[in-house]
């Protein structure tokens, strides 16, 4: 039986007819690789996706009659998406030539590659890396992410200086391959996050299960940081903290919870206080409700961390090997590093 190299394009959307015609538009005229595309709509009360519906045909639409957010709406396109590959990929995003081609011919011959990503570029900043994913996810030991190209608020300008296939710890989310069989291994999204760091999570999973994430920068992808919410939106802020707090409860083992989580902590009440130094009451607010949601759902993520613990077979002294060992909090805000390169993390 020949090899099923059909890739599942799976866009969540709410709302926003410019956005995703933009994207499908760009879908239309650059992808030259078998590919069905799914639209899951997480309840929008627009009239967008009939309207994308009426101009491309030949997508499926898939309704949900509620917001599931992110990871709710990829899992519901993952468990109707029929390739043994799967895209996920935003709504606000733009293709270029061809992009999937390259991921495909990087993924074909390198199975043990779980998630890949593009080379991800701004929309609005042209030649400037784009704020969510830029050439690739990276994170330190006590769970913040960075990427190749972007470290906190500093986003680097496209030099080609990241333009090398590199190992990573995290694919964004934007546009990222997945391997169908990697998740039947792991499970698909977390649909508690609803939105932001749970690609990070389930890539920690595949990490843990044995696999590898990759970047694939002769693939370009377009994007504009910041259409669905804005950076500084406290529910952003809410939603990061607290899903970071959870990812870091479930994928760690026992002693690198002990070493790594209580520090975590400490970083979570100097960003409180700095918020509140800038009279950024709401972030502030946003950061120590975060706190107080995780507390309150200690019992549950017990619960997700047993299952998730199950998948191991990677122990966390190898999968500490593709983090950055220090602090990428201390080396931007304290040493005034703030550019990848200047990590030394390769």
């Amino acid at each position: 039986m020949p090899e099923n190299l059909l890739v599942s394009i799976i866009i969540p959307h709410y709302n926003g007819e410019a956005i995703l015609m933009r994207c499908l538009k760009s879908l239309a005229d650059h992808t030259d690789y078998p590919h069905e595309i799914l639209l899951v709509d997480n309840a929008s009360f627009d009239e967008s996706v009939q309207i994308a519906k009426e101009a491309f045909p030949q997508i499926k639409v898939i309704r949900s009659e509620e917001n599931l957010g992110y990871a709710g709406g990829c899992n519901l396109g993952m468990e109707a998406a029929e390739g043994s590959w799967l895209l996920l990929l935003n709504n606000d995003a733009m293709v270029t030539a061809g992009w999937l081609s390259e991921l495909m011919k990087f993924a074909l011959t390198h199975p043990n590659y779980a998630a890949l990503q593009p080379k991800i570029v701004s929309i609005d900043r042209d030649g400037w890396f784009d704020y969510a994913g830029a050439a690739g996810g990276k994170m330190d030991v006590f769970g913040f992410p960075f990427s190749r190209g972007r470290i906190f608020f500093t986003i680097e300008k496209d030099e080609n200086q990241y333009d090398t296939t590199s190992e990573l710890f995290w694919a964004s989310g934007t546009c990222t391959l997945v391997k169908r069989d990697a998740v039947e291994i792991t499970g698909m999204f977390d649909s508690d996050f609803f939105a932001h760091m749970e690609e990070i999570d389930l890539d920690w999973r595949f990490h843990l299960a044995g696999f590898k994430i990759g970047s694939v920068p002769g693939s370009v992808v377009k994007h504009s940081a910041g259409s669905t919410l804005a950076q500084e939106s406290p529910r952003k802020v809410f939603l990061n903290h607290r899903n970071n707090l959870e990812m870091l409860l479930k994928n760690y083992g026992t002693l690198s919870l002990v070493l790594y989580f209580p520090p975590r902590i400490v970083f979570e009440f100097l960003a409180i206080l700095f918020a509140l130094a800038k009279l950024d009451i709401k972030q502030a607010m946003a950061i120590l409700k975060a706190l107080i949601a995780v507390t309150f759902k200690l019992r549950k993520i017990i619960q997700k961390r047993k299952s998730v613990q199950k998948i191991r077979q990677v122990s966390d002294k190898t999968i500490r090997q593709k983090m950055f060992k220090s602090s990428v909090v201390w080396h931007y805000f304290g040493r005034g590093k703030k550019t990848y390169s200047s990590l030394n993390c390769d």
